[in-house]
């Protein structure tokens, strides 16, 4: 789509259907606005049709389009069948998306969502108990939390966003989710902010050029990011690629926990370039602070003075010779306030230097600009742990655990392939303004004749793509 995007600095109210201020009209009339005395207003009768998330019909067809439901189906029926079986457990998982979808990002949250007559019809009528859901997703084993894992990405790449960009960068991260109380695998280890406390240490990755999610894989708190992730790492680079065109090349960006020889040979074999924050170890401190090294400026200020410097750094690591690989080495140095950790190597002097490891043939400046664009998923992080709730675990049970990240990735692609199928022109936007915007909107159920609608107030963004989808 060519529709012009929408952020949400200026056009909050326009995008929303929201009331324009009229302060101007006002003054012309010489008229003051008074705030009316909230005593005089009453409750008058209630209706048991009133609905506060009208556009979770709009975007629950548009997942039943996708075949979702049969998807589920084919990977979880299994877990639980029977004659008696009352709730199937596609059905659940569809319940649980349709909960994450409007921002229930707790299993708990399904009690106060089963006051919702919207949220009841679409889920056949009946809300089971949360002890039965609970129960549910601990049936989850190893060969269903593969397939919901390879769902969650392809609904993270399938469409046509991909199409048009020629360059296509992948960003690995891992992340602590602190566990609160006694959890199947939690253990303590790395965690900078609950020193001593017991957590999970998942990995996660986002297609920067979509913000979406294509890999989610929870692991105990007291595992690290290295060498035994190769594996892993290589997978995800493999799967990513195979969804490409030869004319497109994939870059993968990862901190400098992967400057590691087996993770940097495990991404060159799947056929990708890689852009890695160099580790600061004495024997690359040391090769970068000689005077040997030739600076090439390429920023200067308005007085002509050198702002920023880049120079390439003749250094190989042993471990890289035993992986068969051999990356380039860039440093880039610059005496302006940076954000981030500053390395600073020489005395009397304020330049900060970062150094990345490549096997790209772009140049030092292009390099050190192409690894700035992951800072990207750091943002993406904080908004799948503080929208999506990532850093909740529902379960004493490990997989259950595992199947409820899955499952919250899933429902973050899905709203992505939503908006940008009916509303391209906000897709910058982040979940909790597209839930205000498209699906938690009030709305009343309409019956007529043997056809339900959902009424919304005109003039609602959910009105303008649609929202009257019966």
């Amino acid at each position: 789509s060519t529709a012009k995007l929408l952020g949400t600095c200026k056009v909050r109210r326009d995008a929303m259907g929201g009331q324009r201020g009229a302060g101007h009209a006002l003054q012309a009339q010489s008229r003051q606005v008074k705030r009316r005395e909230a005593r005089r207003l009453g409750l008058g009768a209630t209706s048991a049709k009133l609905t506060n998330m009208a556009g979770l019909a709009t975007f629950a067809g548009f997942v039943d389009e996708l075949g979702l439901g049969r998807d589920l189906a084919h990977i979880a029926n299994r877990l639980k069948d029977g004659p008696r079986v009352v709730y199937p457990m596609a059905g659940q998982l569809r319940l649980l998306i349709d909960a994450q979808a409007v921002g229930a990002t707790r299993v708990f949250d399904i009690e106060a969502l089963s006051a919702d007559p919207l949220f009841v019809l679409l889920n056949g009528g009946y809300i089971p108990s949360i002890d039965t859901v609970y129960r549910d997703l601990a049936r989850f084993d190893v060969d269903a939390l593969r397939a919901l894992d390879a769902l969650m990405f392809t609904h993270g790449v399938t469409g046509h966003a991909l199409e048009s960009h020629r360059e296509v960068h992948l960003d690995i991260d891992s992340t602590v989710e602190v566990v609160y109380g006694s959890r199947e695998g939690a253990a303590v280890g790395y965690n900078p902010r609950a020193h001593g406390r017991e957590s999970y240490h998942p990995i996660v990755a986002r297609i920067a050029e979509v913000d979406t999610c294509v890999a989610a894989i929870l692991r105990p708190g007291d595992t690290t990011f290295g060498a035994d992730d190769a594996p892993a790492v290589k997978q995800i680079v493999e799967r990513v690629k195979a969804t490409l065109t030869r004319r497109q090349k994939l870059f993968v960006r990862i901190d400098s926990a992967a400057d590691c020889a087996q993770i940097l040979a495990a991404i060159a074999e799947a056929g990708a370039v890689y852009v890695v924050k160099a580790r600061a170890t004495d024997d690359l401190v040391c090769r970068v602070a000689r005077e040997t090294i030739t600076w090439c400026t390429t920023e200067w200020d308005a007085d002509g003075k050198p702002v920023t410097q880049v120079a390439e750094v003749p250094f190989t690591r042993g471990s890289w010779h035993a992986a068969g690989i051999k990356p380039r080495v860039v440093a880039v140095r610059t005496n302006e306030d940076r954000c981030g950790k500053q390395l600073t190597l020489w005395e009397g002097e304020e330049w900060a230097v970062r150094m990345y490891v490549t096997n790209s043939d772009e140049a030092p400046e292009a390099v050190a600009a192409r690894y700035d664009g992951r800072a990207g998923i750091e943002t993406m992080i904080a908004e799948w742990k503080n929208q999506w709730g990532i850093a909740e675990t529902p379960s004493w049970h490990f997989n259950a655990n595992h199947a409820t990240l899955l499952l919250k990735m899933l429902a973050f692609n899905l709203l992505r392939r939503f908006v940008r199928a009916v509303a391209p022109q906000v897709v910058v936007w982040r979940a909790d303004w597209v839930r205000r915007a498209f699906l938690c909107v009030a709305g009343i159920l309409a019956r007529s004749g043997r056809r339900t609608s959902i009424l919304v107030m005109p003039g609602t963004a959910l009105y303008a793509i649609g929202g009257r989808r019966e």
